[in-house]
């Protein structure tokens, strides 16, 4: 199952899939029994499963920018990070993904088309514990640049490497986005575990199968939306953390002082209105004020003591 999400950090939406299956009529489990007419949806379903995966994707990340839905990047595992596939996409969108540690792929750097193995030991390591290793700008086949980032590998004594065809983002930028493609790995689990994925029904029919899928598939974007809704704060943006910054610096003497600013303002406007008798009057609360505020300051300071 292909599948392609859009994301932002806080929410993932799967916006298209295809079940794939095997171009070799021979390897495949059950043969398409159905009459219908080649224009209907279905007869275009079945032809998008025998084609390969990267055929694929370019068509479906066409039809995902024509609907108005608009991203910065694509990230991809190293499953589709050939260069043949970066250099279709980057038409549409710069990519980021990880590539493969092979010997087959390679690419141009420093005049002689070599792969990722070679390009790391011709290139200077940062000392230390550091978690990005190094950097290179490459070009593939085709003429497009990219900027390889090497990095290092928590789980054991070995690195990684990203690429990126978005030449303006810095080292550590790259590491970050595709750091959020884990988003989709939660959506996969999530839809097999709690959604019923291939689990809810038992069929051999396509047209069931891909119904299924678009139902499991809807269920998670309606759960998607309601945490985003009510629980996840960061939907609020730049006005959330303002909030927070601005409720955290207003001290309760201060919010109680903008509160008498604002009884002033208003007995103004009533009309009976001695200035002196309110300022006395103002003042004596905010003394009276302040000297419990401190006294219960203290007390705590004590108590914590």
């Amino acid at each position: 199952m292909l599948t392609l999400c859009w994301s932002d950090g806080a929410s993932c939406l799967p916006l298209d899939f295809c079940l794939l299956s095997s171009s070799d009529a021979k390897k495949r489990l059950c043969e398409n029994q159905k009459l219908m007419d080649k224009r209907c949806s279905a007869w275009q379903r079945r032809q998008e499963a025998i084609i390969t995966a990267p055929e694929n994707l370019e068509a479906m990340v066409k039809r995902v920018l024509a609907t108005g839905v608009r991203a910065k990047h694509i990230l991809m595992d190293s499953w589709f990070m050939m260069p043949a596939t970066v250099t279709a996409l980057s038409k549409y969108i710069n990519v980021v993904g990880m590539v493969k540690k092979t010997s087959k792929i390679h690419y141009e750097f420093n005049g002689n088309w070599v792969d990722v193995k070679a390009i790391y030991r011709q290139l200077k390591k940062r000392r230390g514990r550091a978690k990005i290793l190094a950097s290179t700008i490459v070009t593939l086949k085709g003429g497009l640049s990219a900027r390889l980032v090497f990095v290092r590998d928590r789980r054991k004594k070995d690195w990684l490497v990203l690429l990126s065809t978005d030449l303006e983002l810095s080292n550590e930028d790259i590491v970050r986005i595709y750091g959020k493609r884990w988003d989709i790995e939660v959506l996969f689990k999530m839809a097999k575990q709690h959604l019923k994925l291939a689990k809810e029904m038992q069929c051999r029919d396509y047209d069931a199968l891909v119904a299924h899928t678009t139902i499991v598939f809807m269920r998670y974007m309606f759960l998607a939306y309601q945490n985003r809704t009510q629980t996840d704060d960061r939907t609020f943006g730049e006005l959330f953390y303002a909030c927070c910054e601005e409720v955290a610096d207003i001290s309760f003497v201060e919010a109680l002082y903008r509160i008498m600013i604002i009884a002033g303002d208003q007995l103004k406007k009533m009309g009976n209105y001695c200035e002196q008798t309110a300022t006395a009057f103002f003042d004596a609360v905010m003394g009276t004020t302040l000297q419990q505020f401190g006294f219960v300051e203290n007390r705590k300071l004590a108590g914590n003591f």
